[in-house]
């Protein structure tokens, strides 16, 4: 029988490398995987990037059914073939195509090791995508930085504003470090599995509002958000996209003096004014954000707001 790491050499780690996949082929490894999932035996199991199987069959083994979504034809012959030797075939639903522009039929949990190249537009799918798609849990393969910088708290120099975007709407957990020589091609760097479990609520929030914001307070994140609102290009913007009527004036360095000294109040006011929001939680920057908009300031053209966990993912690759 043909191993998982001969599997991987028929599939062109070139052309893999490219598409940012890396086939883990330590049967631990993937073991430890489908047990951190905790599959129930009805489970529908989504896999995205399955590559020659390797985590398939062990899905299988424990799922009901598998829907598995891969973009490279190749691996998809492989991985009927495979699926078909040990009978699994009429359990394994295979998706020939993008993940990011697919819709996924009905799922309970995602397993996956994900493709490097697509992990931030593909976590912000999934998490903002539970209204359409609701899952249990996912236990993902993630490039070990991008993990960190994921399960990154408030205080960490590492704090960001992906961990602010993604825990707004699931709580995310560490499993365990898996080293590159575990896969084939070898990648350059470590990876680590996590676990994001979705929030069965969420703050009453604008999303698109919120991901602005978030944008705006994180593009300098260790700079005081009273320096950071001071920026004149940044005051521009804003005076745009809020109420302006309420600062708008004949003379229109008058207006911005007005509308500065609106924002600085309020930074002042809620106490915000020498925090950094590299150590600011959402509760914090929930209710900077709820001065913001009670007082008419706002971060996002309202007039293509959409609002909707339902699209909420058609912007994700602002999100993270």
């Amino acid at each position: 029988m043909a191993t998982a790491a001969m599997l991987a050499g028929k599939a062109r780690p070139k052309d893999m490398k490219s598409r940012g996949q890396h086939l883990l082929t330590n049967p631990r490894i993937l073991d430890c995987i489908v047990r951190t999932s905790n599959i129930k035996s009805d489970d529908t199991v989504l896999e995205i990037g399955p590559g020659t199987g390797n985590l398939t069959l062990e899905l299988l083994e424990a799922a009901k059914n598998v829907v598995a979504v891969e973009i490279d034809n190749r691996m998809v012959e492989i991985l009927r073939k495979r699926t078909s030797e040990r009978g699994f075939n009429d359990r394994l639903n295979i998706i020939s195509g993008d993940a990011l522009k697919t819709d996924f039929p009905e799922f309970n949990l995602v397993v996956a090791n994900i493709p490097y190249n697509i992990s931030s537009p593909l976590l912000a799918k999934l998490v903002y995508g539970v209204k359409t798609n609701p899952f249990r849990s996912a236990t993902l393969l993630l490039q070990k930085e991008f993990a960190r910088r994921l399960l990154a708290k408030p205080g960490d120099s590492e704090f960001n504003r992906l961990a602010v975007n993604v825990t707004l709407v699931a709580e995310v957990e560490f499993v365990m470090d898996v080293s590159k020589r575990d896969f084939v091609p070898c990648p350059k760097v470590d990876s680590s599995v996590i676990k994001i479990y979705p929030k069965s609520e969420i703050p009453n929030v604008d999303l698109n509002e919120w991901w602005a914001f978030t944008r705006t307070c994180f593009s300098k994140k260790n700079k005081t958000l009273g320096a950071t609102f001071k920026q004149k290009k940044k005051l521009i913007e804003l005076m745009n996209l809020s109420d302006s009527g309420k600062f708008l004036e004949n003379d229109t360095s008058s207006s911005m003096t007005s509308f500065r000294g609106e924002i600085m109040r309020l930074l002042e006011c809620g106490g915000f004014s020498d925090k950094r929001p590299i150590k600011l939680g959402n509760d914090d920057l929930l209710c900077l954000l709820s001065l913001f908009n009670e007082a008419g300031i706002f971060f996002h053209d309202r007039a293509k707001n959409k609002d909707t966990f339902d699209t909420a993912f058609d912007a994700c690759d602002d999100l993270l």
